[in-house]
């Protein structure tokens, strides 16, 4: 007797450090080809994940949103605790539940938030040296703040492009993007939410804003590096492991 497919939403938090990025490849061990092999083992059938945000080699999730479709054999919770249970203490479910057959996580997303975090301290610190970019000299807050703004909207973000970007067109729009303060002394968040990023964009916005933030060059040369189109104008691709995927909604 065959059972009906189902398509499963998962939510998932991993930290990245380890990691080659999300999507399979050759060169590397990636959070999806882990994933898979520990599905397939717990429902005894092949699964193929897909995933709301492609994260890059290095970069985490807080909050991952993927998909796949099964036999329907194993229940939900068995699929969370199995699965918690097979994978390496680096990738936790957090939730499963069932979604319509057409659900696509990557498609169906209407906002992905990724909040990328800064350290600004003389000393780096042990505790944050895998999830913050630390940098020693003090940075201007508004003049970031103020950079960040003139990436509002919807845009070509041919600057902000990484190498490799396959997207057919570089036009992006960007709901908001904000500098703000934490608990922890020093540590500074960047976040940019938005309907779908370019390969590397996000970093490439951090890199640049925080150029402006070291008095670099102006807050209102953000614009004009947007305008230009030109992935040189920009700053240094920030490094990953200050990134997160902090939210999918849908």
């Amino acid at each position: 007797m065959t059972h009906p497919v189902r398509r499963v939403k998962l939510t998932v938090a991993y930290d990245g450090t380890a990691y080659a990025g999300w999507q399979v490849q050759p060169n590397g061990t990636t959070i999806q080809e882990v994933m898979e092999g520990a599905f397939s083992r717990i429902l005894q059938e092949p699964v193929r994940l897909r995933a709301a945000g492609r994260t890059d080699a290095g970069v985490h999730a807080r909050e991952q949103v993927v998909d796949f479709a099964d036999a329907g054999v194993r229940d939900l919770e068995t699929i969370v605790h199995g699965g918690n249970g097979l994978l390496p203490p680096d990738i936790r479910i957090l939730s499963a539940s069932v979604a319509p057959e057409t659900f696509d996580a990557m498609r169906h997303a209407t906002e992905k938030e990724y909040r990328y975090f800064l350290y600004l301290s003389p000393v780096a610190s042990p505790f944050l040296s895998r999830y913050a970019w630390h940098i020693e000299a003090p940075l201007d807050l508004d003049a970031i703040r103020q950079g960040l703004s003139h990436l509002v909207g919807e845009h070509d973000f041919t600057s902000f492009r990484g190498q490799g970007c396959n997207a057919r067109s570089p036009v992006r729009t960007v709901f908001r993007a904000e500098v703000a303060k934490h608990d922890v002394p020093g540590l500074v968040s960047i976040d940019v939410a938005g309907a779908g990023f370019l390969r590397h964009m996000v970093r490439n916005i951090v890199g640049t804003v925080v150029n402006a933030g070291r008095g670099k060059h102006s807050a209102d040369h953000v614009g004009e590096i947007l305008r230009a189109r030109d992935r040189s104008a920009a700053g240094v691709n920030a490094p990953p492991h200050g990134l997160f995927l902090w939210r999918v909604s849908y």
